[in-house]
C-alpha cells in the first residue's frame, strides 16, 4: 500500500533573532524538525511547508499534490496574529482534513472574553472578572489584587510584574497602558493567589465515544518570593531563558495531586475541552487557590506541542510523545474518509523525554 500522505504546514518566522517577541516564534521550527521526523519515521510520506503572508504557495501545493491530511503547525504571523484562525478556516473552506483544533475553537483561545462568557454560563469555575473597552476604568468592587490581560493576546504576550494591581490607581494605569500597547478590550479578573498548573487534555483515536485522556499535571514552580514579586508566568518567564523570572518559574511535569483533587480537575478539564469544542488536543491554564478550588484562566486551543508538560504526561501515562504525533495524523486522515490499514505506519518505540 502507497504511504498515506502528510503536509506539515507551520508558520515561517518572519521576526529578526533580536527581536523581543522571537523566542516565541523561532521555536515551531524545531517543534516542525521533530514532528517530521517523527512521522517520516513511522512510515507516512511527509512533506512541510512554511508560510507567512501570503497563502497561495499552500493553494498551489493543495492543487497539484494534495496530501491525505494536514499536520497544523500554523500559529499565526507576529503583526497579523488572526491568520492562526485564518489557516484552519482555509483548509476546512477547501475540505482538507488537518489536526488539531477546528477554526472556530482556535478563534476562542483567542478571544479571552468570549472564553469567560462561555466557561461562565456552563459552569465551570473561572475567576471573576470585569471586560473595559474605553476609559474611564470603572471602580473595582472585587477583592484585590486583581490581573490585567490583553484580551486578544497569547504566548503571555502584555504579561509583565506591572499586570497585577493592588489599588484602584494601579489599576486605572495599568488598563491604560493595555489599551494604548494593545487595544480593546482589556480583560480584568480577580487574581487567585496559589498553584499554577498546565492541563493537557487529549482525544484517543481509540475511545471516540469516550471523554477526553487528561495527562498528569504540569505545575509552574514560582521560586521567588522577594516583596514585589508576584508568582505569575509572564513573557520574560516563559520565553527569555536568561532572564531573573525565567530561573524562578521552572515547570516541573508530572505532578501528582491527591486522587480526589485530581478527579476534580480532570472533570473539569473534560467539560472546558467540550464546551470550547476543541479537537485531538488542547491545554487548560488553572491555578488552585488555598482552599484547593479550581479556576480555569484560559485554553490554549494551539498549545506548544513540544511542552515538558506535554512529552513528560504521556510518559507518565506510557505513551510516548511520537505515539502522539501519530495518532493525530491518522486522526486527521479518518476525518477525511480515508482508512490507513493497521501496522501501515508504527511510531518509533523509545519513550521521548524532556528534562
Amino acid at each position: 500500500m502507497t504511504a498515506p500522505s502528510i503536509l506539515i504546514l507551520y508558520n515561517q518566522p518572519i521576526l529578526p533573532l533580536d527581536h523581543p517577541d522571537a523566542g516565541s516564534e523561532h521555536d515551531i521550527l524545531e517543534t516542525v524538525d521533530d514532528t517530521f521526523a517523527a512521522l517520516r519515521v513511522a512510515g507516512f510520506d511527509t512533506t512541510r511547508l512554511g508560510i507567512n503572508y501570503d497563502p497561495q504557495p499552500l493553494l498551489d501545493l493543495l492543487k497539484v499534490n494534495r496530501p491525505d491530511a494536514v499536520f497544523n503547525l500554523f500559529e499565526g504571523i507576529p503583526t497579523q496574529t488572526g491568520t492562526e484562525i485564518s489557516a484552519a478556516a482555509l483548509l476546512e473552506w477547501l475540505n482538507v482534513p488537518f489536526t488539531g483544533c477546528p477554526s472556530l475553537a482556535l478563534a476562542l483561545g483567542r478571544d479571552k472574553i468570549r472564553t469567560k462568557y462561555l466557561l461562565s454560563a456552563s459552569g465551570i469555575p473561572t475567576p471573576e472578572y470585569v471586560v473595559i473597552d474605553t476609559l474611564p476604568v470603572p471602580r473595582w468592587r472585587r477583592p484585590w489584587p486583581a490581573i490585567v490581560k490583553p484580551a486578544y493576546q497569547d504566548a503571555s504576550i502584555g504579561i509583565d510584574q506591572s499586570s497585577v494591581v493592588t489599588s484602584q490607581k494601579q489599576l486605572e494605569e495599568r488598563v491604560r497602558y493595555v489599551l494604548a500597547t494593545y487595544g480593546p478590550p482589556v480583560l480584568v479578573e480577580r487574581f487567585i493567589d496559589g498553584r499554577e498548573f498546565h492541563v493537557n487534555v487529549i482525544e484517543r483515536r481509540e475511545a471516540t465515544t469516550a471523554p477526553p485522556l487528561v495527562l498528569p499535571l504540569a505545575e509552574i514552580v514560582f521560586t521567588d518570593d522577594r516583596p514585589g514579586r508576584w508568582p505569575i508566568y509572564t513573557f520574560i518567564a516563559k520565553w527569555d531563558e536568561a532572564s531573573d523570572e525565567y530561573a524562578h518559574s521552572p515547570l516541573r511535569a508530572p505532578v501528582e495531586l491527591p486522587p480526589e483533587d485530581f478527579a476534580r480537575i480532570e472533570q473539569i478539564a473534560q467539560r472546558a475541552f467540550r464546551v470550547l469544542q476543541c479537537r485531538d488536543y488542547a491545554r487548560l491554564d488553572v491555578r488552585m487557590d488555598s482552599e484547593n478550588r479550581f479556576y480555569v484562566l484560559e485554553m490554549n486551543p494551539n498549545p506548544y506541542l513540544n511542552s515538558l508538560a506535554l512529552v513528560n504526561g504521556l510518559n507518565a501515562t506510557g505513551r510516548s510523545h511520537d505515539w502522539l504525533l501519530v495518532e493525530m495524523a491518522l486522526a486527521a486522515i479518518s476525518r477525511g474518509g480515508k482508512d490507513v490499514p493497521p501496522g501501515t505506519v508504527k511510531p518509533r518505540e523509545k519513550v521521548n523525554s524532556v528534562s
